[in-house]
């Protein structure tokens, strides 16, 4: 009798499948790669024949340059797809525009790799949506009972309120290229927010692409001295009281510093942890992230009720343990290579 592990099991290529001969985001070039999403630790350069949602093949066309793999195949939303006799099918993961969990079926087993997900409000990217399994594949990047998001609507209302508290400041708000950036300025517009948003080069192409989308992300313009003829004084005089949004290595160099008396923000789950915040020099902390807390991962795991649990990349002793105290059988995956970009 076929065993779970002859449909899925961890290499140090990534999640590899025998009887299909893929990878599920490989962490090597490989000939065949399934990919979850767009960021730079799950999505890589060099395969030689990529599997993936449209908006991810986009999204890796951009970051990569058109050549990133040999061929490339779509998989729309729910399809059932044959990889060498192996079903797999892509559903959304909530994680960022175009992420997907990827169902694996064979000889009758159902395998969900759920790449990286969240279950919190998020107007830039699809809902996640719970599929039924035998074994669920969960990461655990916040999964400590401590990790416990707030509403991601009153951490962007706290900025909006900061910046009337300080008219003459610009906010600098650090943010992942790729989905939490997009995310920020979504939500800011929903909350009323009509100014124009300025934004650091890196994230031209992410948000001319999520506009392109159908997410209208309002008027940006570029977070730049090199405005008109404005002398230096009298640039940094017009960034008062704006929102500027930036990729957070940018903050570190002297691009930050053209700004007005700025107000450092870092939009982040990790912001939950005071001394990540202090460390990052960050005055207002925006605990914003793009994966599950705790709850929201027990939650799910009751929700699908799988057979099994297979916990990769995170804290994944917590977990672990906590399914085994509710009587479901859960091991780590110890896979390597995985971060947690876009957090």
């Amino acid at each position: 009798m076929a065993r779970f592990e002859d449909l899925l099991r961890p290499t140090p290529k990534g999640l590899y499948c025998p009887p299909g001969d893929f990878y599920i985001d490989p962490v090597r070039p490989v000939d065949r790669a399934l990919v979850t999403h767009g960021h730079a630790d799950h999505a890589r350069p060099g395969n030689a024949a990529v599997l993936a949602t449209p908006r991810t093949l986009r999204i890796m066309a951009l970051r990569y340059g058109e050549d990133f793999a040999q061929t490339r195949q779509e998989a729309p939303w729910g399809e059932r797809i044959d990889v060498n006799g192996v079903a797999v099918s892509f559903h959304p993961a909530g994680h960022v525009l175009g992420s997907a969990q990827i169902l694996v079926e064979w000889n009758g087993m159902r395998i969900v790799a759920s790449g990286d997900y969240k279950r919190s409000h998020d107007p830039t990217a699809e809902p996640f949506e719970p599929v039924p399994c035998d074994v669920f594949i969960t990461e655990a990047t916040f999964a400590l009972p401590v990790f416990r998001h707030p509403d991601p609507r009153t951490e962007i209302a706290k900025l909006i309120r900061s910046t009337r508290q300080f008219p003459e400041r610009a906010h600098l708000v650090g943010a992942y290229a790729l989905g939490k950036a997009q995310r920020v300025i979504r939500m800011l517009r929903e909350q009323g927010y009509d100014e124009p948003i300025y934004i650091h080069g890196a994230l031209r192409k992410l948000c001319d692409f999520y506009e392109e989308e159908g997410i209208d992300l309002g008027e940006l313009r570029p977070a730049t001295i090199a405005r008109g003829k404005d002398a230096e004084g009298e640039a940094k005089a017009s960034f008062a009281g704006a929102v500027v949004v930036g990729p957070p290595s940018a903050f570190a160099d002297k691009w930050a510093r053209r700004f007005p008396d700025p107000v450092a923000c870092f939009a982040s789950g990790w912001m939950r942890v005071r001394g990540r915040a202090r460390q990052r020099g960050v005055e207002l902390p925006i605990i914003l992230s793009d994966h599950c807390d705790w709850d929201e991962l027990i939650e799910t795991i009751a929700e699908i009720s799988p057979q099994e649990v297979w916990v990769t990349h995170g804290r994944e002793e917590a977990l672990v343990r906590w399914c085994s105290l509710k009587g479901v059988r859960a091991r780590p995956l110890h896979l390597v290579g995985y971060e947690d970009e876009g957090d």
